[in-house]
């Protein structure tokens, strides 16, 4: 299990995260999800509003990648993670609620992205190179 820096989650926290799935026909996918935030230190947490090819890619079975760049320092990270779907418990209820107060709809899931690896994307020689 690969664990978050301080340094990673500030950057999570403040920078716009992009998910890359695929189908099960091997069709690339990548998408925005401002939802996306820190759940614990081997976790990301993100909201899934429209149920569309993210989700259904995550239902079929594919793995979650979660780029992350912050062009102000010229740093980045890639998390690729195993998701974990919720459509109901505590975690999406409290989830839901934040949705809710934030204007936007109720959520068709919840998605836990346990993160298997970490990758450097900064510039340079460690561009790529797994570093967690």
């Amino acid at each position: 299990m690969s664990k978050l820096t301080e340094e990673m989650k500030e950057m999570i926290g403040s920078q716009q995260c992009f998910h890359a799935t695929v189908s099960k026909d091997g069709m690339p996918n990548n998408a925005p999800k401002r939802s996306t935030r820190v759940f614990n230190d081997e976790t990301l947490i993100f909201t899934e509003g429209t149920g569309g090819r993210t989700y259904q890619n995550i239902l079929d079975g594919s793995k979650v990648a979660v780029a992350v760049v912050n062009r102000d320092i010229i740093d980045g990270y890639r998390f690729i993670g195993t998701p974990q779907v919720l459509t109901e418990g505590d975690i999406y209820e409290k989830s839901a609620e934040m949705s809710l107060k934030a204007g936007m709809p109720k959520p068709k899931a919840v998605i836990l992205v346990k993160i298997d690896e970490i990758h450097s994307l900064k510039p340079g020689p460690m561009a790529g190179k797994k570093i967690g």
